[in-house]
């Protein structure tokens, strides 16, 4: 991916070497990380755990001086450039359809963090928190995105944050709200297939936003759309669960499989239209 030319986003927040005090863990914390995980194992979404946290105060504190690499530093540096990017093309498409965009915040951690959604540790993956529209990084989940999920290179890790991007985007239009109203009201089973759509059109705008940055700035380079197709198949819960159960239970699926997941993100990477990812109202998922 050609990305070292790119404008850099003030829109991030470093939060690298701060830790959770064990207050802010009174209430919830400790269980509500068990909690989640144990959620992750049986393929229920972990944010619906975390929301419950959502009254816990911030309680992030400084340690001593943290040092970085300066691999990491440029890791910072290109995530950086991705929302920055993110942010030129959300912004137009909203423009073009009299809308503002605002602009999400990216915070940076190390282990764990205090959000308007609760507690959560990086084990949890990457996260959008609609509460304070700040999307959550610990950079080093990009090593298992390679590692662990077979999807090295830089575009893998920029779907990843387009892809919680998307999530903000579903905030501003108001789709978050009414799913999160109307899963209030539905059983498990069907909770569950409204928080598949939710996440398959987040991979659909992640597409969105690589067709236009590449149309605009030529980010593109060869073998690029097939990291980030790799990432979508990585982490699709037909995948996940076969790794940490041997068996696949279709009705708990909360993010897709990885089928669906690669196919709604080159839907968005094809067309560069987000009114070809409704996956609200497709025929077929």
């Amino acid at each position: 991916m050609r990305w070292e030319n790119g404008r850099r986003s003030d829109n991030i927040e470093d939060r690298r070497g701060l830790r959770v005090s064990g207050k802010g863990l009174a209430g919830g914390g400790i269980g509500m990380i068990i909690l989640a995980l144990v959620a992750m194992y049986f393929g229920v979404d972990p944010s619906v755990v975390l929301n419950q946290a959502g009254n816990l105060a911030p309680t992030q504190e400084a340690q001593a001086p943290a040092t970085f690499s300066p691999e990491e530093e440029r890791q910072k540096d290109f995530v950086s450039v991705v929302l920055a990017d993110t942010e030129d093309v959300w912004g137009a498409l909203f423009r073009n359809s009299g809308q503002t965009y605002e602009k999400p915040v990216l915070v940076l951690y190390s282990g764990a963090v205090q959000s308007a959604c609760g507690f959560a540790e990086a084990a949890m993956g990457p996260f959008y928190c609609p509460g304070d529209h700040k999307l959550y990084l610990d950079m080093r989940f990009f090593n298992d995105l390679a590692q662990r999920h077979g999807a090295p290179g830089d575009f893998a890790q920029a779907y990843v944050v387009a892809h919680e991007v998307g999530h903000h985007v579903q905030t501003l239009l108001g789709i978050s709200d009414k799913v999160a109203a109307t899963r209030q009201r539905a059983g498990e089973a069907a909770g569950n297939a409204l928080q598949v759509k939710m996440e398959l059109q987040a991979d659909c705008f992640a597409g969105v936003w690589g067709y236009h940055a590449n149309k605009q700035r030529q980010v593109l380079e060869p073998g690029d759309t097939e990291e980030a197709l790799a990432a979508a198949a990585g982490v699709g819960d037909d995948r996940l669960q076969q790794q940490a159960r041997g068996y696949v239970v279709p009705d708990s699926f909360t993010h897709g499989s990885s089928e669906q997941r690669m196919r709604w993100f080159s839907r968005g990477m094809q067309s560069g239209d987000p009114g070809q990812c409704d996956t609200f109202n497709a025929a077929r998922l």
